[in-house]
């Protein structure tokens, strides 16, 4: 899931001496974005990640419209009031994103969108993709332009060895491949 799109934190159980029978079931909070871009900061996105977005988009308007349609039931109000907060957030994230094109010409160098082959000191490879921060997905490996490691990669090349520094301290990473899948 997007950067833009945290998961929502699961609630406190409430001793049911505080709560009322009829009370109004809780709507769900979706936060801005999970990584805030710096002030003056453009919203750089690939073009795939916009594309992304729009589908997405596109699908919470035909659920919103199904949902409409069943007055009253709380569940569904509730899901119907979830969609619409997630709805502005795509609307904001796709009226601020400024897409940037893959190379005409993709060389050996790492620029915003590559996935990047990179080698750590015990031999383990890992690929990493330089995304922007709606697109964020860690567990494909999808790291966003303004992250510490992406930082280190950008602008290096393929047989460049780059120092990125992590919460678990200062690691050197081989750059063995580039590519714009």
């Amino acid at each position: 899931m997007a950067a833009c799109c945290p998961a929502r934190p699961t609630p406190l159980p409430v001793s049911k001496a505080f709560t009322r029978e009829d009370d109004a079931p809780e709507i769900p909070v979706v936060s801005r974005r999970a990584s805030p871009l710096p002030p003056g900061t453009k919203n750089l996105m690939t073009p795939d990640g916009v594309e992304r977005l729009r589908a997405e988009l596109a699908r919470l308007r035909t659920t919103h419209e199904q949902l409409r349609a069943a007055k009253g039931d709380p569940d569904k109000l509730q899901k119907l009031a979830a969609l619409e907060q997630r709805a502005l957030l795509l609307d904001d994230c796709l009226r601020t994103a400024s897409p940037v094109q893959p190379p005409a010409t993709p060389d050996n160098r790492v620029r915003f969108g590559a996935v990047v082959t990179v080698r750590e000191p015990d031999g383990t490879e890992l690929r990493h993709r330089i995304v922007g921060v709606d697109e964020v997905d860690f567990d494909r490996g999808w790291v966003s332009w303004l992250s510490p490691i992406a930082k280190a990669l950008l602008n290096a090349q393929v047989g460049q060895r780059v120092r990125v520094r992590l919460p678990g301290g200062e690691k050197e990473l081989h750059i063995v491949a580039v590519s714009y899948d």
